[in-house]
């Protein structure tokens, strides 16, 4: 296997910075005040060397010179002084003039010479007169004090939990001599391997003890560090998953994460054999008893219960009790709360690898028959897991079904779905399946709401899909129309194209018999909550209303407040004030009953309701409380918690607050599911390409999800369009544009909303391209704009909405479908617009925008208008919204908003220019607070009879002088200084 090893030191900066600090390192003048020498300390592969040589090399560069030795495993045949011969050794060949002087002073020092220690057949070449230590020890000090007259020395000795009792001896001595030169020592040791009665253990208390010796632990890299070190190492990605086995595997050792990932790619060698004798190794150091206890205990996994360790190993007390003594004092085994834990899991990991195979048979055999008989505490997952193992697959499904259902009680959710999918894996035996009084249907809808639960709906419904396909012919009705109702909510949750949901759950109702009690209350409910998903709001109603009937009748409180909310959400075509008063009532009524599904809903709802109204605060209130309501619950991937999230990242990428929203995308530190990931991705991505990162590649990857998950089909299609606009490729632009529109058209329906904010973006962007494409190219991409914006307009017309409403978005997106087409017959001179028409016509995108309150967008139509009023002749004009633009764009990072200003002319207002005034005139004033009012543009031109073109022009200068986004924010300003009676 090719060892993989990281070149960045990664994680350790603050380490470094101690020591070099402790050291002197930094200060490379002679005598720069007392330093203080460093023992080193850290488990095996932790990183000790790579934090060595990164010191060595801060040292060199600072003007010291460095030498090291090493302390080699030589057992009980160890070579006296061996780190301090090799030290002689390179400085004899660095500085011999140096070591010449003080060997003349010092004979003693002679006998360490590497050529003094060797066996060439000579007789007494080794030997001699036997040396005073006191004389060797001082000759060595000289040694050192003689080279330091130079350069400031740095003296290294690794490893010394494998140094000789005279090598320990010396270093003590070096430690409490002090040196006049500037000399510093550094000692580091293994931690893990110094047991109780490790000789170096009374050492290294001694030196914590004397003055100038300060002790560095080096501690496990956190998770986050373990990540970096990863993608440092490997050149091809490793997925989530991979990745997150390794960061919770490796428990922060270097050593482990480079051995790991390593053997990722190599199946069946997910525990490499180099790594796994470097960890078996230790058990050579144990007796035959303690050995057994250590292969006893592997059986468990990391952590095993004293009693139950008790009841599984067949030991004798005496036994165990000397067994478990050795390994707690080799370092094996940490003991606490009455259990015992490998020091590290990997070594769990090989020690039960390398038993036989009938021994983990038998073992695990033991560990469930204790487990059952209640002689060892334990849960029902390891009962489960020992018994599956031990091949009692009766067993096993029993305590598997129980372990779902614990891990479910206290939100679970992953790990509930791998216990209640192992139970159905065990009943796929037709013997076994036929035999148990297991309910399968409950059970698999148990597994469904689990995996939902997690984020994995896709999943959920094939899960139930084949379950429904083993189903006998003769299986209860009630069981079938179980498994049908569960699908049919499942996929509601999905990109469900190829299937008729709504007519999956009628015929789930059809088959539930009228006296099945809760279990038809709990599939009418489903049914309305599928309805009222798929707008058939009437028959919802009428559903919804009967299932509420049963709940109530039943006392089934839960599943009544989930029915309240799915009838609360029916009021969307009716009044906003009502949709949102029964939501909260609805909210309310769930945190009453602790029906948590049907709190996120009615929270996610309330947010949505704000949303689309364009009322940022209102929205992300809710959208914060769904999420925090669902990380509560533990439940972070579970429907409409997750979905408060994404629409937050939304909504903050529309507001402005960049950073947040790049934040609340992040799931780095998380074993998030595909999908959601994607989804988030796909968000994070509108801010990376609007700060000009190089996003096409990342987009381009999202296509495999486009199709489960269509909102990232949306998100990463817009970043694909912005990488074909600066690419200068029209031909591109469009590609992406009919790839996007053709798979929505067919998941969704052919004239879905968000249409028309692609079209808008594809035809600006073949509109920015259109000066540099040949002339008798234009007509032809000025007609594709024409088709665009023809599309876009037949959305508009088909476009259906219960309360009726065409929002802010939606408005200002048809707005710049409008601006842009004309733009591009602008620029192409193909039927070419009046000036005052297309200038109209992009300050009435500006309005919307800022009305709309989206920070980037209003700042790139401001950049375009600037362009245009530069290209006729409006100076002025162009400065003042350059200069707006060019506020947004910097403090949102929007680098490539910045290059098209600074491209298409427009710089900073000059001080020597005479820059607008703060001051409004009384004009403005008096139009800022008709403004203030809420009136439109048209309405304040009508009541000051001047044109909506004039008031426009207005409003952007008071937007300019005040510093505001939009005219709420102009107006909230004017209050705030008193400027508005």
């Amino acid at each position: 296997m090719a060892h993989t090893t990281s070149r960045t030191l990664i994680g350790r900066d603050a380490e470094l910075g101690e020591i070099a600090s402790l050291l002197g390192v930094r200060s490379s003048a002679s005598g720069a005040g007392e330093r203080t020498h460093v023992v080193l300390s850290g488990d095996a592969g932790v990183g000790k060397t790579r934090l060595l040589t990164e010191l060595r090399d801060l040292a060199v560069a600072e003007g010291w010179r460095v030498v090291a030795g090493h302390c080699l495993d030589f057992g009980d045949s160890a070579l006296a002084y061996l780190p301090f011969s090799e030290l002689l050794g390179r400085l004899d060949a660095e500085l011999p003039e140096a070591v010449r002087r003080v060997a003349d002073a010092h004979p003693a020092l002679a006998r360490l010479q590497p050529g003094r220690r060797t066996m060439d057949g000579a007789p007494g070449r080794s030997g001699g007169d036997v040396v005073d230590r006191s004389a060797l020890f001082a000759a060595v000090h000289a040694l050192l004090e003689e080279c330091a007259q130079d350069a400031p020395l740095l003296v290294v000795v690794e490893d010394c939990h494998w140094a000789d009792q005279s090598s320990r001896d010396l270093l003590s001595f070096l430690f409490s001599r002090p040196f006049e030169g500037p000399v510093a020592l550094v000692a580091s040791y293994r931690s893990d391997d110094l047991h109780r009665r490790h000789p170096l253990r009374r050492q290294v208390a001694e030196w914590s003890r004397l003055r100038g010796v300060g002790r560095v632990a080096l501690a496990p890299l956190g998770d986050e560090q373990v990540r970096l070190l990863v993608a440092s190492l490997s050149t091809e990605g490793i997925g989530e998953r991979e990745l997150s086995a390794i960061v919770r595997r490796a428990e922060g050792n270097a050593f482990f994460v480079e051995e790991l990932v390593g053997a990722a790619s190599q199946p069946g060698s997910w525990v490499p054999d180099d790594l796994a004798d470097v960890l078996l190794v230790r058990l050579d150091r144990l007796s035959d008893g303690a050995r057994q206890v250590v292969r006893v205990a592997s059986v468990a996994g990391r952590k095993v219960a004293h009693d139950l360790l008790v009841a599984a190993s067949g030991l004798s007390e005496a036994e165990l009790d000397e067994g478990l003594r050795q390994a707690v004092e080799m370092n094996l085994l940490v003991p606490g709360d009455g259990a015992y834990s490998f020091r590290h899991a990997l070594l769990g990991e090989a020690v039960y690898d390398d038993l036989l195979p009938g021994e983990r048979v038998r073992l695990h055999a033991q560990y469930a028959e204790a487990l059952r008989a209640g002689t060892g505490r334990g849960t029902a997952a390891e009962l489960a897991r020992h018994a599956r193992l031990a091949h009692d697959l009766d067993t096993a499904l029993d305590a598997s079904i129980r372990a779902g259902d614990e891990a479910m009680a206290v939100a679970g959710a992953d790990e509930a779905a791998r216990h209640y999918e192992q139970a159905l894996e065990l009943l796929e035996e037709p013997a076994r399946r036929s035999a148990t009084d297991v309910d399968v249907a409950a059970l698999a809808a148990s597994a469904a709401e689990a995996l939902t639960s997690s984020g994995q709906p896709t999943r959920a419904a094939a899960l139930l899909g084949e379950q429904l396909a083993r189903l006998p012919e003769d299986a209860p009705a009630a069981a079938r129309a179980q498994l049908l109702a569960v699908r049919a909510e499942t996929l509601m949750l999905t990109e469900a194209y190829e299937e008729d949901v709504p007519e999956l759950v009628r015929a789930a109702v059809a088959l539930m018999p009228e006296d099945a009690g809760a279990l038809r209350a709990q599939v009418l409910a489903i049914q309305a909550r599928v309805l009222t998903a798929y707008e058939h709001f009437d028959e919802a109603q009428a559903v919804g209303l009967e299932a509420l009937a049963m709940a109530e009748r039943l006392d089934l409180h839960e599943l009544a407040s989930d029915v309240i909310t799915t009838m609360s959400n029916l009021k969307k075509a009716g009044p906003k004030d009502a949709l949102r008063s029964a939501l909260v009532e609805a909210v309310e009524r769930a945190v009453e009953t602790g029906a948590v599904h049907a709190e996120l809903r009615a929270r996610y709802f309330l947010g949505r309701s704000f949303e689309d109204w364009g009322e940022w605060a209102q929205a992300e209130t809710w959208f914060r409380s769904a999420i925090k309501a669902a990380r509560a619950a533990g439940l972070p991937y579970a429907p409409y918690g997750f979905e408060s999230r994404w629409q937050l990242a939304w909504i903050k990428t529309v507001d402005g607050d960049w950073d947040e929203a790049l934040r609340l995308t992040d799931t780095t530190a998380e074993q998030a599911p595909p999908i959601p990931t994607a989804m988030l991705e796909s968000v994070a991505l509108l801010v990376e390409v609007g700060r000009g990162a190089p996003v096409g590649d990342r987009a381009r990857a999202l296509r495999r999800i486009w199709e489960l998950e269509g909102s990232v089909a949306i998100h990463s299609a817009v970043a694909e369009l912005a990488d074909a606009a600066r690419a200068d490729d029209p031909a591109a632009v469009l590609a992406v544009y009919r790839d996007v529109v053709e798979l929505l058209g067919r998941i969704w329906h052919p004239w879905f909303s968000a249409r028309i904010r692609l079209a808008a973006l594809a035809a600006g962007a073949v509109a920015d391209a259109l000066p540099r494409v040949p002339t008798a190219e234009r007509a032809a991409y000025v007609g594709e704009v024409a088709r665009l914006h023809g599309e876009g307009h037949t959305v508009l017309q088909k476009y259906t909405d219960p309360s009726g409403h065409w929002g802010p978005e939606g408005r200002a997106w048809v707005k710049r479908l409008d601006a842009e087409t004309l733009r591009a017959r602008w620029l192409a001179g193909v039927d070419a617009p009046p000036q005052d028409a297309l200038v109209e016509a992009w300050r009435e995108a500006e309005q919307l925008y800022a009305d709309f309150g989206h920070v980037h967008e209003t700042a790139a139509v401001r950049t375009v208008l600037a362009g245009i009023l530069r290209a006729t002749g409006d100076t002025a004009g162009a400065r003042e919204l350059g200069d707006l633009a060019r506020e947004a764009a910097t403090r949102l990072g929007a680098q490539p908003l910045l290059d098209r200003l600074r491209a298409q002319g427009s710089a900073p207002a000059r001080a020597a220019d005479g820059p607008a005034s703060d001051a409004l005139t009384p004009r403005e004033t008096e139009i800022l607070a008709l403004v203030a009012d809420g009136r439109s543009n048209g309405e304040i031109g009508k009541q000051l009879f001047i044109s909506a073109k004039t008031v426009s022009v207005h409003v952007s200068n008071i937007l300019g002088k005040l510093g505001a986004a939009g005219r709420t924010e102009a107006a909230a300003i004017a209050r705030r200084r008193g400027l508005l009676d």
